[in-house]
């Protein structure tokens, strides 16, 4: 008892306001989180939306109803919203894709995947490829539709490398080896290229880049072989050019030889014309004008003295005349 009547319970009235505390709180948190799983669950099985990013196309694909299967109209980039519980999208890149199959683990998928294939003598050969293609935006639901798959990399490495596979089998079946390893090289690849292109456009598939990384590999045994014949034919032709040219070097002289001789013979001809012409032109008068113009010049020369010695008339006698005082 106590002298002013009942005494209250002070830890009672703390419980009443935590416990009032507590509902305040609790209550609207409550609230709050019922409300986010409701969001959740709407926006993963009710509602959603994604969004196509640049380069990729998607298609979405019904899960339910009687028109299940991918849409035939493609989804460009942009946000997309979508009903999880009715449909999937399924994006796919557009852009350029490349593959390397080869037998270095360093260059491509740490695996050896080189090509093997046969030529026309039935030799093995081996090479490292290189492939890029791209996929046609408009028949992105055509490939979806053919191969159902959602990762490229599973198209790359499965079907796309059979295709590749068979395309060099089945040329290479109309190449001998040295072709395929020589000059008719470039030949070889246009036509596995066109080959796989054949088999691959219905689905959309386009071929950007087809080739060899490196020469191809033959046994050692045909490579020296090879190595040799162009070799030999190496020789062949320098030894051919070298004759050419020392056949235009003979020609070459014979040609000025032939001139020179020419030339002598028109000298020669020249000169029996003129002298021709010289003994046509010496007439009696003309020799009697030439002795008189050198007794003249005799003449004109003589300095006044007389001979010393004079030969005798007719008698052969030589006479040393006197000399002048």
């Amino acid at each position: 008892m106590s002298l002013f009547g009942e005494v209250q319970n002070p830890r009672g009235r703390d419980s009443d306001e935590l416990a009032s505390m507590i509902k305040r709180f609790v209550r609207p948190a409550v609230l709050l989180l019922a409300t986010l799983l409701a969001l959740l669950v709407f926006f993963n099985y009710v509602a959603s939306v994604t969004r196509i990013g640049a380069g990729y196309v998607g298609i979405e694909v019904l899960l339910s109803g009687s028109q299940r299967g991918p849409s035939e109209i493609p989804i460009k980039t942009g946000w997309v919203f979508y009903s999880p519980l009715r449909s999937q999208i399924i994006e796919f890149p557009t852009y350029i894709q490349t593959v390397k199959w080869t037998h270095d683990l360093s260059e491509g998928r740490p695996l050896n995947e080189e090509m093997s294939y046969n030529s026309k003598e039935g030799m093995e050969i081996y090479s490292d490829v290189s492939l890029s293609y791209a996929i046609d935006p408009k028949m992105v639901p055509d490939f979806y539709l053919k191969y159902r798959v959602s990762d490229l990399s599973t198209f790359t490495h499965g079907f796309l490398r059979d295709v590749v596979r068979n395309s060099l089998n089945e040329v290479a079946s109309t190449y001998s080896i040295e072709e395929i390893y020589g000059e008719h090289k470039a030949e070889f690849l246009h036509k596995v290229e066109a080959l796989i292109q054949t088999k691959l456009t219905p689905v959309g598939v386009g071929i950007q880049q087809f080739g060899f990384i490196g020469a191809p590999r033959v046994p050692d045994v045909i490579s020296a072989a090879i190595t040799g014949k162009a070799q030999a034919i190496q020789n062949a032709e320098r030894a051919q050019n070298e004759l050419a040219q020392t056949q235009a070097e003979a020609a070459k002289k014979i040609a000025e030889a032939d001139g020179d001789a020419k030339s002598e013979v028109a000298r020669a001809q020249g000169e029996a014309e003129a002298n021709r012409i010289r003994q046509a032109s010496i007439t009696p008068q003309l020799l009697e004008l030439r002795r008189l113009e050198n007794q003249r010049a005799l003449i004109d020369r003589w300095n006044g003295q007389l001979p010393q010695v004079e030969s005798g008339s007719g008698n052969g006698l030589m006479l040393q005349l006197p000399k002048p005082q």
